[in-house]
This record gives C-alpha cells, structure tokens and sequence, in this order.
C-alpha cells in the first residue's frame, strides 16, 4: 500500500493524531481532485468511524465537501449527484420523511419539491387523506398518482436531468398561480449566513416561488446539509417555518440554528 506521500503505509505512526491526518487528507485531496473515505481510513492504519469524525471537521471548516464514500473540494460549488446516487443516509431520510407525516393535515393542499427526502415522503403518503398534491418532479407525480383519494398535478416546464426537477417559466408561471397549505422542500445547503442553497440557477429560482406560494414551509435535510453552502441563494432561513432534520445533527449546530430563530425537529 502506498502513503498519501507516495511512501509505504506502515499502521498509523504519525497519522495517530487527528492534525497530522487532517493535513494528509487535504494534502491527498489537492493532489486528486478526490479521496476515498475506505482507502484512507486503511492507509492511515485507523477506524472508518475514525476517518469519518476528521471528514466531518474538515467539512465544518470548509476545507472539503463530503459525498458518499469520501470527500471532494469545497470549491465545486456546482457539484450536485443525480437524484437516483444519491443513496447516503437513506435511513436518515426515512425518518424525517417519517417525522413530516406529522405536519400533514387530514385533507388540503400540499407541494413536495423535488429530492430524496421529498421522493421517500411520497412514497409514504397515507392513502387515506383527501390531499391535493402538486410537485415539480414526474416521479413524485408517477408514486402519488398511484394513492387512492389523492389529485396530483405537476408544474410542467424543462426537466433537469440531474434532480428530475421541472424548471423555467411554465414551472414558474404554475407556481405564481397556486396557493397551497403547506410545502416539503428540500435543499443542498443550510448556513446561518447564506441561508438556503442549491448548485443550478433555474432550480433556485423555481425553489424561491415555491417558499411565496406556501402558507407553511417545512424543510427536509439530513445532518450533512447543514454548514454547506452551494451556488445559489433560493431562501433564508426565516423563511422556513420548521426544519426536519436527523439525530446526527451535532449539537453546537443544533443550537446555533434555533439561536438564529429557526425552529428545528430531529427524528
């Protein structure tokens, strides 16, 4: 096995200290372009749990940006995995889509914005409520449509293929005209001082109508989101009603969000 130096690996040595393995993985980072969490953790000679913590602290400095697997550099803002890859803490996802079952009314209107969070929340829509579902992506629509008592309709306009999501002036031109009791949406990024963000423009847009034409907002985001900031700004964080979010949300973040005013849940 080869060091992230170019030297054999012989168990952890210097790498038992956090600093020391911090620098090699962003020393190996801008090497690359990318790191692989699995081949670190044995390089280093240390746990998976291990390699993750020092991810998770370069991530909260803004040194790196985690993805499934390991980490890329934080300054590929426009990074965004294609909405079927996006496999990492789908047990987590399946809580807070849990969780929001709890913010739905027994009948009325709702709008599910395109994500995985969002997609594991249709698919567990109860089939007994008189709901009027309206959603930005077609295959939130194709698992709705399936639900007895439940009317769906989708905003039209360009599909994206990376999230599904339906975007640009018909999407808009649909959003400026409903009105709905509550919204589930999602995010790429939530930060105290860039509030909420998403890599493409046309999506952000689309995401800032679905904020005006919601009388309730409840945002859907695992742990990961949280501290991340991507290209474009689509909401502030007052504009969020409740955030739904996971137990691996540490607890100084925890705390910094409701000191911002933002109420938050964890499931």
């Amino acid at each position: 096995m080869r060091s992230v130096s170019g030297r054999p690996g012989n168990g952890p040595g210097p790498y038992r200290y956090a600093a020391k393995r911090q620098q090699a993985i962003l020393a190996a980072l801008r090497a690359t372009g990318q790191v692989n969490a699995a081949d670190l953790a044995a390089e280093f000679g240390v746990t998976a749990e291990t390699l993750r913590k020092d991810l998770i602290v370069l991530e909260r400095q803004g040194l790196l940006r985690r993805v499934h697997g390991g980490a890329l550099p934080v300054d590929d803002l426009t990074f965004e995995p294609d909405v079927a890859a996006r496999t990492e803490y789908a047990e987590e996802k399946s809580r807070i889509a849990r969780a929001a079952l709890a913010h739905l009314e027994r009948a009325g209107s709702v709008f599910l914005d395109a994500g995985s969070t969002t997609s594991r929340l249709a698919e567990l829509l109860p089939a007994d409520r008189e709901l009027t579902v309206f959603t930005n992506t077609l295959t939130i629509a194709l698992t709705v449509v399936a639900k007895p008592n439940v009317t769906v309709y989708t905003l039209g306009g360009r599909v994206r293929g990376p999230t599904l999501a339906e975007v640009d002036t018909w999407a808009a031109r649909a959003l400026r005209e409903i009105n709905v009791d509550i919204a589930f949406l999602g995010t790429n990024g939530i930060s105290l001082t860039r509030g909420l963000t998403t890599p493409d423009p046309a999506e952000a847009a689309i995401k800032r109508l679905m904020l005006e034409c919601a009388r309730r907002t409840v945002l859907l985001a695992d742990h990961s989101k949280v501290g991340m900031v991507s290209l474009c700004q689509h909401g502030a964080l007052a504009d969020v009603d409740v955030l739904i979010t996971d137990t691996g949300l540490p607890g100084p973040d925890l705390a910094a969000l409701r000191s911002a005013g933002l109420t938050v849940e964890q499931a």
